[in-house]
């Protein structure tokens, strides 16, 4: 055991003992003492080995963005959304039809919810009471589980054919729904959970949906037409020619102050939308196939999904670069949520069937910490808060395939 003092004797020993002093690392014998003298030493010495206990017994403190726990969760796992009060992900698991529901305080499955057939995205209102899950089976809907006691309710809300995407409004009315294969987005009211008004035009095969902060437009990614969307949610049309961006556009993330959007694109670069003008300013190279994309609610960082590489890239929003190495995780990454605090981020592994959870500050407490620890082996650990679909600018919590 290593101390910076310690004494092999009780003070008030008659005679007195020489003593073992273990300084940084060296054993010194300490000449002997006797009297008030001698009891002023053995009281120090136990205040200061006490100290070197309290320190020494620390657990070591993780590095920034290294993944702390890893959490098994259902077959292929693809969207992630977090409550906004933190205790909460939700992960939709296409390949069995399910949404696993995460305690983030101990990262483990605390429940799972059958939902309808290749369950891909989930988004969380607002207010944390229900999680809107898209179908994109030959079910075609929507089903909304009711949070506080993760049951579905209601009969599935029909919407398009083969929905991807849902993202919902900041105040909570409604839910934007992309639908791949008829080119569409459908609005759900949720108070009523019924579609209102037709379908909305949009690009080809429609893969993601986020809206600003301010509740005014929705971003909608267009995959085979390797462009941007815009809707006016005042009046659900689409304002203004679509924005070119990268080749297949995949995912898209709006800033907390809302002048910016982040799309990943299938040519491994990430297209930076400047919202006042809608045109792409910045281009940024990532990892290869990125995927899903979130943004601290701090609107400092932007995390991407690297599928095949299974990484996550981080850019820093003041500079749109990517800064540090990438963060290995589990197989073909897919979904990333970012907790309200900005403390964690849920990835989703569609191959592993399991979500590593990122450590984005330096504190660490969970089952794989380890000074300089990276990577995602292990099994999960203790850590973690919160978020939701929506937050820190970011909601698009799934994408469609593998």
């Amino acid at each position: 055991m290593s101390a910076w003092l310690m004494t092999g004797s009780r003070s008030g020993d008659s005679p007195a003992r020489p003593k073992v002093v273990v300084s940084r690392g060296i054993v010194r014998r300490a000449p002997a003492r006797t009297g008030p003298t001698a009891r002023r030493w053995g009281r120090a010495a136990v205040t200061v080995f006490g100290l070197c206990v309290l320190v020494t017994g620390l657990a070591p403190a993780a590095q920034a963005d290294t993944v702390i726990a890893t959490v098994p969760v259902g077959s292929f796992p693809q969207g992630v959304a977090i409550t906004p009060d933190g205790a909460h992900a939700y992960v939709t698991n296409y390949g069995d039809a399910s949404v696993s529901v995460i305690e983030t305080a101990g990262n483990t499955v605390t429940d799972t919810v059958p939902v309808g057939t290749i369950p891909v995205a989930v988004a969380i209102t607002p207010n944390g009471d229900y999680a809107y899950v898209t179908n994109s089976g030959v079910d075609n809907s929507v089903s909304v589980i009711e949070t506080a006691g993760n049951t579905v309710i209601g009969a599935p809300i029909p919407v398009g054919d083969t929905p991807v995407a849902v993202a919902i409004t900041p105040n909570g009315d409604y839910a934007y729904i992309a639908n791949n294969s008829d080119n569409s987005v459908s609005v759900i009211d949720t108070a009523t959970n019924t579609v209102i008004g037709a379908p909305i035009p949009v690009g080809d095969t429609p893969f993601a949906v986020a809206i600003t902060p301010n509740g005014d437009y929705a971003y909608v990614t267009n995959n085979g037409g390797s462009t941007v969307s815009v809707i006016d949610t005042a009046t659900n049309t689409v304002i203004g020619a679509p924005i070119p961006v990268g080749i297949n556009p995949f995912a898209v993330a709006i800033t907390p102050n809302g002048d910016r959007a982040y799309v990943t694109n299938l040519d491994n670069t990430v297209s930076v939308i400047d919202t006042a003008t809608n045109t792409v300013t910045t281009t940024i190279p990532v990892g290869n196939t990125p995927s899903a994309v979130a943004i601290t609610p701090d609107g400092a960082r932007v995390y991407v999904t690297n599928r095949t590489g299974g990484t996550v890239s981080v850019i820093d929003t003041a500079t749109n670069t990517v800064i540090g190495d990438p963060i290995p995780v589990g197989t073909n990454p897919y979904g990333v949520a970012i907790t309200p605090n900005g403390d964690r981020a849920y990835v989703t592994n569609n191959l592993d069937n399991t979500v590593s959870v990122i450590s984005i500050g330096s504190d660490c407490t969970g089952s794989l910490c380890s000074s300089g620890s990276s990577g995602s082996s292990g099994s999960s650990g203790s850590s973690g808060s919160s978020g939701s679909s929506g937050s820190s600018g970011s909601s698009w919590t799934g994408s469609f395939g593998s």
